[in-house]
């Protein structure tokens, strides 16, 4: 794209470019100068800085400068920075770090990328933390946070630590419950959430350890982060995922349901026989409403079928509950002393109530038995229709 085709875009799609900052006086300057060459849509967010931050912001008539009284992490000026472009009316907003390590002539590779899309996206540059002169630290820890990225949100990226993003501001989460670092891993895990697509482009990055200042620090912040992801991984595995299966599966015929995602979906016949198998363990237990939070999640951890798994546990539906429940205490009887005899006692709730440790037991024999015999028959079955898929 040429210059003016670039600023076009940028004015056509109400594009802005946020900048926090925090005692990055050697670099401010560069990284200014280099993103009016494309538009004067900033913002600066001088996050409580004590250097010569605001001394060089006064040369800057033309942009829009928020001073915060005090540091309080970069995620709260990013927060009050999105909260300000949206007040001024824009619909994406560009963040770049003032750190001196993004190239501001990378702009035109966001805004290309935008203009190649057919729906909002969130952006992330991709540093390529593979290439010489990057640290090592920051690798493991780019590495890592990939990882933690894909198991909540299941999307794949090469980069989700790069503070280069362009965000679809009417898209994000309105409000957020971290303030510094770990906020850009909230703002993208929740933002994937709300089924925008999050994807990388490559970017330049250099690092200079010479003018660079960090910020990181790195037993505090790594601790903020890791519990972060502890809670993003909570709220998936017994929200998100069985949200998105459900979602998902209402979506689909009976006809279509059948043939993708049973006979031709991924996984060998073994995957399929054992998803089923562990669906209907979990249907015989006595987890109440839970089922299916326990079922999708298990299958995510284990990397069963979802969908068939979800299906096989539906045996514990209300019509099926009485059988289920007669075949657990009649299955848990021979294991536990006193009146063990369910057919000469009264059958109420209390039936149940007064031989729990019995009722256990069975379900679990119940469950055990059902189990197998599901998988084996469903191994059998599948081998048969598709013997190419062992």
């Amino acid at each position: 794209m040429t210059l003016s085709e670039v600023q076009n875009a940028i004015s056509e799609r109400k594009i802005c470019v946020l900048i926090p900052t925090y005692n990055n006086e050697k670099t401010l300057k560069r990284v200014i100068d280099g993103v009016l060459d494309y538009t004067e849509n900033i913002i600066v967010i001088n996050d409580g800085s004590t250097d010569s931050t605001s001394e060089i912001l006064k040369n800057y008539t033309q942009i829009t400068v928020l001073h915060l009284p005090e540091n309080k992490g970069k995620g709260n000026g990013l927060k009050i920075g999105f909260r300000k472009a949206k007040d001024l009316g824009f619909n994406y907003a560009i963040t770049i770090d003032s750190d001196g390590q993004h190239y501001p002539d990378d702009i035109p590779v966001f805004v290309e990328a935008l203009l190649n899309e057919n729906e909002d996206v969130l952006l992330i540059g991709n540093r390529n933390m593979s290439q010489d002169g990057i640290p090592k630290k920051s690798s493991f820890g780019n590495r890592f946070s990939n990882f933690w990225f894909w198991f909540e949100t299941g999307i794949k990226l090469e980069d989700t630590q790069s503070g280069y993003r362009l965000y679809p501001l009417h898209k994000i989460p309105k409000k957020y419950f971290t303030p510094k670092f770990e906020f850009e891993i909230e703002i993208i895990v929740r933002t994937a959430w709300r089924h925008v697509p999050v994807k990388n482009i490559p970017i330049k990055v250099l690092y200079d350890p010479t003018e660079r200042v960090s910020h990181f620090r790195p037993f505090k912040d790594f601790t903020r982060i890791s519990i972060l992801n502890t809670i993003l991984v909570f709220i998936a595995l017994v929200y998100i995922i069985p949200r998105n299966f459900i979602l998902n599966f209402r979506k689909k015929s009976f006809k279509k349901f059948i043939k993708e995602d049973i006979l031709e979906s991924e996984g060998t016949n073994r995957v399929k026989a054992f998803s089923i198998a562990m669906g209907v363990f979990v249907g015989f237990l006595p987890f109440g409403g839970y089922h299916t939070l326990l079922v999708i999640s298990l299958s995510v951890v284990f990397k069963l079928n979802k969908v068939l798994a979800f299906i096989a546990s539906n045996v514990s539906l209300p019509p099926f509950i009485p059988f289920i429940i007669v075949a657990s205490l009649f299955l848990g009887s021979p294991f536990v002393s006193g009146d063990g005899d369910i057919f000469n006692q009264e059958w109420n709730f209390d039936l149940v109530k007064n031989n729990v440790l019995q009722y256990v037991i069975g379900s679990l024999i119940l469950a055990t038995s059902m189990s197998l015999i599901s998988g084996i028959a469903t191994y059998l079955f599948l081998n048969r229709v598709n013997p190419e898929k062992n």
